[in-house]
């Protein structure tokens, strides 16, 4: 029996960064302030820093953060229920659900077939007038193409909103996801590139009147303790969490440097197999949250791989407009996005990785690829 080689093992990935983190946690429980004490604002301050942003806004989740944006745009008058906001097909169910639970409607569209992210060349066609917003997602770790859409968000007087929940450490022609748009959405569940030790999510923003009523939001609405201002959540990114997250922010760099080892190892031993690698575009530097490879054979890959003791994942097998949620959406003809979700395979990439690994799975695909012929 071959090595297991797990899609991603948390607990070796998190290993060489245990000792530091229960100092910080054991100082947070010493304190006896578990909730917006100062863990959080330290987060706050480093993670705008790392991200050149003028604000950072620490919530439960990737979500909530997209759900806070929208609904404090809604309070400043930029946004009401009924608008549409265009979203790419090609995502992860939250994009859509944070758009419909802020009573707004997600206008989905195809991915470029390179990128998987949205197909810039076609949000203009799909502008009418009742867009009020952008939500541009940078998936699988790789921005979207950020300049023609703020082009178009500038012709239109269109909000352009990043889901940025897979793009830590990522850039995009030198600028940090987050400061691409007027408001960043992050998640920081356990899984993502910066994680923490459960769910936890930021919203990050230049715009001081929407950090200002965002601080409220999360916190019940509340500027000041027992006066309700709006009617808010409570959705604040707790101390344990942050103190977590503080520690690790210092390495986030280190790892995004050994992913992009790995991931170019993947490239150059997959380049003559017939599998379709993922591209990286010039426009900026892959984060390599996924790695994502493209089968006609996926399913049989990847039973394939599983019997030599290599785990990986589908992301995702279902389109947003294939859910049950999303009936309404049934009609719609979107033969890319549904391509993707048919053939998509992600590869175990992860830190606690090394090159005998990449090496392993890389042979056991090469491997398949030959029973075909």
């Amino acid at each position: 029996m071959m090595k297991k080689i797990s899609f991603l093992d948390l607990e070796k990935v998190n290993q060489p960064y245990m000792t530091e983190i229960f100092g910080h946690v054991k100082q947070v429980l010493s304190s006896g302030r578990y909730i917006l004490a100062d863990c959080i604002q330290e987060f706050e301050s480093k993670f705008s820093s790392y991200c050149g942003s003028r604000y950072c806004i620490g919530v439960a989740s990737g979500l909530d953060a997209l759900i806070l944006i929208l609904e404090g745009y809604k309070i400043l008058g930029r946004l009401k229920i009924g608008d549409e906001v265009i979203v790419p097909a090609n995502t992860y169910i939250a994009t859509i659900v944070a758009v419909s639970r802020a009573g707004l409607i997600p206008v989905p569209l195809e991915p470029n077939p390179a990128t998987f992210n949205i197909d810039t060349s076609v949000i203009e066609k799909r502008i009418s007038g009742k867009t009020r917003a952008i939500m541009a997602v940078h998936l699988y770790g790789q921005c979207a193409d950020m300049d023609p859409i703020k082009d178009l968000a500038q012709k239109y007087s269109l909000l352009v909103i990043e889901d940025a929940a897979q793009a830590h450490g990522a850039s995009y022609k030198s600028l940090k996801p987050g400061n691409l748009g007027d408001a960043a959405g992050f998640s920081f569940y356990p899984t993502k590139n910066l994680g923490a030790f459960g769910d936890a999510g930021a919203i990050t923003t230049n715009d001081d009147a929407l950090a200002e009523v965002l601080i409220a939001l999360r916190n019940y609405g509340s500027r000041v303790r027992y006066q309700c201002d709006f009617k808010g959540y409570n959705s604040r990114l707790d101390e344990v969490q942050a103190a977590v997250l503080c520690v690790k922010l210092k390495y986030l760099d280190d790892e995004i440097n050994k992913r992009r080892k790995l991931a170019t190892l993947y490239s150059s031993l997959l380049s003559n197999t017939e599998i379709v690698l993922p591209f990286e575009a010039s426009y900026g530097m892959h984060g390599w949250h996924l790695f994502t490879i493209l089968s006609d054979d996926r399913d049989q890959m990847q039973k394939f791989l599983l019997d030599r003791n290599i785990e990986t994942v589908v992301h995702y097998p279902f389109p947003p407009h294939k859910q049950k949620a999303y009936t309404e959406w049934e009609h719609l003809e979107l033969n890319i996005t549904e391509s993707i979700c048919k053939r998509i395979l992600s590869l175990p990439l992860n830190t606690s990785m090394n090159k005998d690994d990449i090496s392993s799975v890389c042979e056991s695909i090469i491997l398949f690829c030959n029973t075909l012929h």
